[in-house]
């Protein structure tokens, strides 16, 4: 399998991206350029371009319509139960959603920017039989200067309520450049509280965060290990603000995203040659979890309805 990979860049700046249409329109390569050598912000496994890798094990995953884990592989939607199909994660739970291992299609092409798009009554006309409603997710991913930029518009083109999870999985790697050390480097969450979990999922209860912990105000990577929910989020000018810090090199990565999501995933990877930063746009197993009442941010979009939300990836 060798996936379609179209490369972007602003010629200005020297920054690169690279995108694997074929394979959940994956941005697996961010590069910029330093007095040194070029900066690669995002990890993804050598033979990651050859499709033949886990395709949420490196680049920036996108998660949709659900992002993370819901509980066993069956949701509850307005009194409907769907089975949702087979996205095991070896535990017996759905994972990620259905969008980050099929082909897209490319709508808009240029030398800085590259729009793919996901409609599942085209794409995958199956998925129609596993969900409440059809949907169409746009991204348009542009490099501007130091930065990566990513526009995503969710559409509903049903005439049935669309319930949706969105997340994106980046994996950065650390440090930020050839020098330096991964364990020095300072990972920032500006988060207010914790979901805790019981077999890999969350239970409902939300914790408040001591003043001053550790994620919220610099953790360095040696003394991370984390699969965790945050949020609580901290925004300002309707914008959060996460970063990781090289102090080997004087670089800062930082990744910013709109209030548009509720929550946060860090995880490392075992390997820990990254660390993932992961906005959701609600908890994971919304579904059960409103089932029992409690507010995990599920959205719902009515018939023709559309939202659209910004990340972005900048290295400074």
């Amino acid at each position: 399998m060798n996936p379609e990979i179209v490369s972007i860049g602003d010629e200005r700046s020297g920054s690169t991206a690279k995108i694997l249409v074929g394979l959940g329109f994956n941005c697996f390569s961010f590069q910029v350029p330093t007095d040194l050598q070029p900066v690669e912000v995002l990890y993804a496994p050598p033979d990651f371009a050859s499709g033949t890798v886990r395709p949420s094990h490196g680049g920036i995953p996108l998660l949709f319509p659900f992002a993370g884990r819901l509980a066993g592989r069956e949701i509850k939607f307005r009194g409907v139960t769907y089975s949702i199909g087979d996205l095991d994660d070896h535990m017996g739970n759905a994972i990620h959603g259905y969008v980050l291992n099929r082909p897209w299609q490319v709508i808009e092409a240029g030398p800085r920017r590259v729009v793919g798009q996901f409609h599942a009554a085209t794409l995958a006309p199956g998925l129609l039989k596993k969900w409440p409603a059809d949907f169409r997710l746009t991204v348009a991913y542009e490099v501007s200067g130091r930065s990566l930029i990513g526009d995503i518009t969710i559409e509903n083109p049903d005439d049935k309520p669309l319930p949706i999870g969105l997340g994106t999985h980046p994996y950065f790697r650390l440090p930020l450049g050839l020098s330096g050390q991964a364990a020095e480097c300072r990972i920032r969450v500006p988060t207010g509280e914790i979901w805790p979990r019981g077999g890999m999922l969350p239970t409902g209860e939300h914790v408040p965060l001591a003043p001053g912990d550790a994620i919220a105000r610099g953790v360095k990577f040696a003394d991370t290990a984390l699969d965790d929910v945050y949020g609580g989020l901290e925004f300002r000018n309707a914008l959060c603000s996460t970063s990781i810090e090289d102090p080997a090199s004087g670089r800062t990565m930082t990744h910013a995203f709109d209030d548009f999501f509720r929550a946060c995933v860090v995880f490392n990877p075992p390997h820990r040659q990254a660390i993932c930063i992961e906005p959701y746009s609600c908890i994971p197993n919304a579904y059960a979890l409103a089932e029992q009442g409690i507010d995990a941010g599920l959205r719902i979009l009515a018939p023709g309805e559309s939202v659209v939300t910004r990340i972005t990836i900048s290295l400074s």
